[in-house]
Protein backbone atom coordinates (compact mmCIF):
# COMPACT_ATOMS: atom_id res chain seq x y z
CA UNK A 1 0.00 0.00 0.00
CA UNK A 2 1.27 3.52 -1.09
CA UNK A 3 2.31 5.38 1.91
CA UNK A 4 0.10 8.23 0.69
CA UNK A 5 -2.49 6.28 0.72
CA UNK A 6 -4.74 6.63 4.32
CA UNK A 7 -4.64 2.97 6.55
CA UNK A 8 -8.10 1.34 6.37
CA UNK A 9 -8.72 2.55 10.06
CA UNK A 10 -8.30 6.36 9.10
CA UNK A 11 -10.87 6.02 6.25
CA UNK A 12 -14.33 7.43 7.31
CA UNK A 13 -16.92 5.08 7.70
CA UNK A 14 -19.77 5.46 4.93
CA UNK A 15 -23.59 4.77 4.96
CA UNK A 16 -25.92 5.00 1.87
CA UNK A 17 -28.81 7.54 2.95
CA UNK A 18 -31.54 7.72 0.31
CA UNK A 19 -31.77 11.65 -0.03
CA UNK A 20 -33.41 12.74 -3.04
CA UNK A 21 -36.74 11.22 -3.99
CA UNK A 22 -38.17 10.63 -7.11
CA UNK A 23 -40.09 13.53 -7.45
CA UNK A 24 -36.86 15.89 -5.74
CA UNK A 25 -35.43 14.40 -9.12
CA UNK A 26 -37.82 14.52 -11.72
CA UNK A 27 -38.51 18.00 -11.59
CA UNK A 28 -34.51 18.63 -11.17
CA UNK A 29 -34.28 17.36 -14.56
CA UNK A 30 -37.73 18.91 -16.07
CA UNK A 31 -37.32 22.56 -14.62
CA UNK A 32 -33.32 21.96 -16.60
CA UNK A 33 -34.48 20.98 -19.61
CA UNK A 34 -37.49 23.42 -19.80
CA UNK A 35 -35.40 26.12 -18.94
CA UNK A 36 -32.97 24.68 -21.67
CA UNK A 37 -35.49 24.92 -24.68
CA UNK A 38 -37.86 27.57 -23.10
CA UNK A 39 -34.19 29.28 -23.30
CA UNK A 40 -33.33 28.84 -27.10
CA UNK A 41 -36.87 29.08 -28.27
CA UNK A 42 -37.22 32.42 -26.55
CA UNK A 43 -33.82 34.14 -27.80
CA UNK A 44 -35.40 33.09 -30.95
CA UNK A 45 -38.53 34.74 -30.53
CA UNK A 46 -36.82 37.59 -29.12
CA UNK A 47 -34.26 37.89 -32.01
CA UNK A 48 -34.71 35.32 -34.86
CA UNK A 49 -31.51 33.86 -35.85
CA UNK A 50 -32.44 31.25 -38.73
CA UNK A 51 -33.20 33.32 -41.62
CA UNK A 52 -36.15 31.70 -43.49
CA UNK A 53 -36.97 32.54 -47.20
CA UNK A 54 -40.63 33.58 -47.64
CA UNK A 55 -42.74 35.35 -45.06
CA UNK A 56 -45.20 32.10 -44.73
CA UNK A 57 -42.11 29.99 -43.64
CA UNK A 58 -41.10 32.10 -41.49
CA UNK A 59 -44.42 33.01 -39.95
CA UNK A 60 -44.41 28.78 -39.68
CA UNK A 61 -40.66 28.89 -37.66
CA UNK A 62 -41.32 31.52 -35.67
CA UNK A 63 -45.08 29.99 -34.85
CA UNK A 64 -43.11 26.44 -34.19
CA UNK A 65 -41.01 28.17 -31.81
CA UNK A 66 -43.81 29.98 -29.83
CA UNK A 67 -45.23 26.55 -29.65
CA UNK A 68 -42.68 24.69 -28.55
CA UNK A 69 -41.79 27.85 -26.30
CA UNK A 70 -45.24 27.54 -24.74
CA UNK A 71 -45.10 23.63 -23.51
CA UNK A 72 -41.54 24.05 -21.98
CA UNK A 73 -43.25 27.16 -19.78
CA UNK A 74 -45.63 24.16 -18.86
CA UNK A 75 -43.14 22.23 -18.27
CA UNK A 76 -41.60 24.51 -16.28
CA UNK A 77 -44.22 25.98 -14.41
CA UNK A 78 -45.52 22.60 -13.58
CA UNK A 79 -42.67 21.37 -12.33
CA UNK A 80 -41.85 24.62 -10.23
CA UNK A 81 -45.03 24.42 -8.18
CA UNK A 82 -44.33 20.07 -7.93
CA UNK A 83 -41.38 20.69 -6.30
CA UNK A 84 -42.80 23.47 -3.78
CA UNK A 85 -45.62 21.08 -2.73
CA UNK A 86 -43.30 18.34 -2.34
CA UNK A 87 -41.15 20.84 0.46
CA UNK A 88 -44.32 19.96 2.67
CA UNK A 89 -44.74 16.39 1.22
CA UNK A 90 -41.50 15.40 1.27
CA UNK A 91 -38.95 13.28 3.46
CA UNK A 92 -36.60 15.97 5.13
CA UNK A 93 -33.86 16.25 2.90
CA UNK A 94 -36.50 17.87 0.45
CA UNK A 95 -38.71 20.19 2.94
CA UNK A 96 -38.49 23.39 2.87
CA UNK A 97 -36.64 23.67 6.31
CA UNK A 98 -33.39 22.63 4.62
CA UNK A 99 -33.80 26.09 2.31
CA UNK A 100 -34.29 28.26 5.06
CA UNK A 101 -31.94 28.24 8.17
CA UNK A 102 -34.97 27.93 11.17
CA UNK A 103 -33.00 25.64 13.25
CA UNK A 104 -30.09 26.92 15.48
CA UNK A 105 -27.91 23.99 13.92
CA UNK A 106 -27.98 25.34 10.13
CA UNK A 107 -27.71 29.08 11.61
CA UNK A 108 -24.41 28.03 13.10
CA UNK A 109 -23.79 26.36 10.05
CA UNK A 110 -24.42 28.94 7.54
CA UNK A 111 -21.61 30.87 9.00
CA UNK A 112 -19.46 27.62 8.94
CA UNK A 113 -20.08 26.67 5.29
CA UNK A 114 -19.59 30.82 4.67
CA UNK A 115 -15.81 30.53 6.18
CA UNK A 116 -15.24 27.41 4.19
CA UNK A 117 -15.73 29.18 0.96
CA UNK A 118 -13.46 32.24 2.18
CA UNK A 119 -10.63 28.79 2.57
CA UNK A 120 -10.74 29.46 6.27
CA UNK A 121 -12.05 25.98 6.86
CA UNK A 122 -10.12 23.03 5.39
CA UNK A 123 -13.41 21.45 5.27
CA UNK A 124 -17.13 21.96 4.90
CA UNK A 125 -19.68 21.24 8.18
CA UNK A 126 -21.31 18.42 7.26
CA UNK A 127 -24.68 18.43 6.19
CA UNK A 128 -26.50 15.29 4.53
CA UNK A 129 -28.47 17.43 1.73
CA UNK A 130 -28.36 21.36 0.97
CA UNK A 131 -26.02 23.05 3.38
CA UNK A 132 -27.63 26.01 5.19
CA UNK A 133 -25.73 28.39 2.17
CA UNK A 134 -26.70 26.47 -0.42
CA UNK A 135 -30.42 26.38 0.97
CA UNK A 136 -30.70 30.10 1.27
CA UNK A 137 -29.07 30.76 -2.87
CA UNK A 138 -31.77 28.19 -3.70
CA UNK A 139 -34.04 29.82 -1.86
CA UNK A 140 -33.46 32.87 -4.40
CA UNK A 141 -33.45 30.65 -7.45
CA UNK A 142 -37.05 29.53 -6.49
CA UNK A 143 -37.74 33.60 -6.17
CA UNK A 144 -36.32 34.30 -9.81
CA UNK A 145 -38.57 30.71 -10.88
CA UNK A 146 -41.84 32.58 -9.57
CA UNK A 147 -40.55 36.24 -11.49
CA UNK A 148 -40.09 34.13 -14.39
CA UNK A 149 -43.82 32.41 -14.41
CA UNK A 150 -44.86 35.75 -12.94
CA UNK A 151 -43.43 37.82 -16.02
CA UNK A 152 -44.35 34.69 -18.78
CA UNK A 153 -48.00 34.57 -17.94
CA UNK A 154 -48.09 38.28 -17.92
CA UNK A 155 -46.86 38.18 -21.23
CA UNK A 156 -49.70 35.61 -22.41
CA UNK A 157 -52.10 37.43 -21.27
CA UNK A 158 -51.27 40.47 -23.75
CA UNK A 159 -51.13 37.95 -27.08
CA UNK A 160 -53.91 35.97 -25.89
CA UNK A 161 -57.46 36.35 -27.16
CA UNK A 162 -60.61 37.47 -25.68
CA UNK A 163 -61.68 34.04 -25.07
CA UNK A 164 -58.36 32.52 -23.66
CA UNK A 165 -58.61 31.99 -19.99
CA UNK A 166 -55.00 33.01 -20.04
CA UNK A 167 -56.49 36.64 -19.89
CA UNK A 168 -57.31 36.27 -16.38
CA UNK A 169 -53.87 37.06 -15.73
CA UNK A 170 -53.61 40.68 -17.11
CA UNK A 171 -53.65 41.97 -13.38
CA UNK A 172 -49.85 40.84 -13.06
CA UNK A 173 -48.92 43.64 -15.81
CA UNK A 174 -49.03 46.43 -13.39
CA UNK A 175 -46.90 44.07 -11.22
CA UNK A 176 -43.97 44.61 -13.69
CA UNK A 177 -44.57 47.82 -14.88
CA UNK A 178 -46.31 47.05 -18.16
CA UNK A 179 -45.55 44.38 -21.12
CA UNK A 180 -42.18 45.99 -22.26
CA UNK A 181 -40.75 46.43 -19.11
CA UNK A 182 -42.11 42.41 -17.96
CA UNK A 183 -40.60 41.18 -21.05
CA UNK A 184 -37.11 43.08 -20.50
CA UNK A 185 -36.91 41.50 -16.62
CA UNK A 186 -38.65 38.00 -18.21
CA UNK A 187 -35.35 38.20 -20.44
CA UNK A 188 -32.98 39.42 -17.32
CA UNK A 189 -34.37 36.27 -15.84
CA UNK A 190 -33.64 33.71 -18.58
CA UNK A 191 -29.96 34.70 -18.51
CA UNK A 192 -29.37 34.89 -13.90
CA UNK A 193 -31.01 31.11 -14.22
CA UNK A 194 -28.60 30.33 -16.90
CA UNK A 195 -25.73 31.94 -14.89
CA UNK A 196 -27.26 30.10 -11.91
CA UNK A 197 -26.96 26.67 -14.16
CA UNK A 198 -23.23 27.20 -14.82
CA UNK A 199 -22.06 27.48 -11.25
CA UNK A 200 -24.64 24.92 -10.35
CA UNK A 201 -23.26 22.45 -12.33
CA UNK A 202 -19.61 23.70 -11.64
CA UNK A 203 -20.25 23.75 -7.40
CA UNK A 204 -21.69 20.52 -7.66
CA UNK A 205 -18.91 18.40 -9.24
CA UNK A 206 -16.17 20.97 -6.91
CA UNK A 207 -18.10 19.36 -3.84
CA UNK A 208 -18.70 16.00 -4.89
CA UNK A 209 -15.18 15.79 -4.80
CA UNK A 210 -13.96 17.71 -1.90
CA UNK A 211 -16.64 15.85 0.51
CA UNK A 212 -16.50 12.64 -1.61
CA UNK A 213 -19.75 11.69 -0.66
CA UNK A 214 -21.45 11.05 -4.44
CA UNK A 215 -23.02 14.59 -4.58
CA UNK A 216 -23.60 14.62 -8.55
CA UNK A 217 -24.76 10.81 -8.82
CA UNK A 218 -27.10 11.28 -6.21
CA UNK A 219 -29.47 12.94 -8.20
CA UNK A 220 -29.17 9.91 -10.75
CA UNK A 221 -29.26 7.23 -8.00
CA UNK A 222 -31.15 9.34 -5.25
CA UNK A 223 -28.36 8.08 -2.51
CA UNK A 224 -25.20 9.79 -0.89
CA UNK A 225 -22.69 8.20 1.06
CA UNK A 226 -22.55 10.05 4.23
CA UNK A 227 -19.35 9.72 7.06
CA UNK A 228 -21.31 8.20 10.41
CA UNK A 229 -19.36 11.37 12.19
CA UNK A 230 -21.64 13.59 10.44
CA UNK A 231 -25.20 11.40 10.70
CA UNK A 232 -24.23 10.82 14.39
CA UNK A 233 -23.59 14.56 15.29
CA UNK A 234 -26.70 15.52 13.16
CA UNK A 235 -29.65 16.45 15.35
CA UNK A 236 -32.48 17.22 12.96
CA UNK A 237 -35.80 15.96 13.12
CA UNK A 238 -34.86 13.59 10.05
CA UNK A 239 -32.41 11.75 12.20
CA UNK A 240 -34.56 11.62 15.80
CA UNK A 241 -37.44 10.05 13.54
CA UNK A 242 -35.27 7.58 12.05
CA UNK A 243 -36.03 8.92 8.59
CA UNK A 244 -34.60 9.17 5.03
CA UNK A 245 -32.51 6.33 5.43
CA UNK A 246 -32.11 3.53 3.11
Amino acid sequence: MSAAAPALADRPRLERVYVWEVPVRLTHWLIFLSIAVASVTGIYIGRPFLVVPGEARFHFVMGTMKVIHSYAAIVFTLSVFSRVAWMFLGNWYARWESFIPVTARRRRGLWRTFGFYLFALRKPPGFIAHNPLAGLAYTAVFFLYFVMVGTGLALYSVDANVASPLRLFSFLLPLFGGPQSARWVHHVVMWLLLGFTVHHVYSGILMSQIEQNATVESIFSGYKFIDRDTLADSTTDHLQRGKGHA
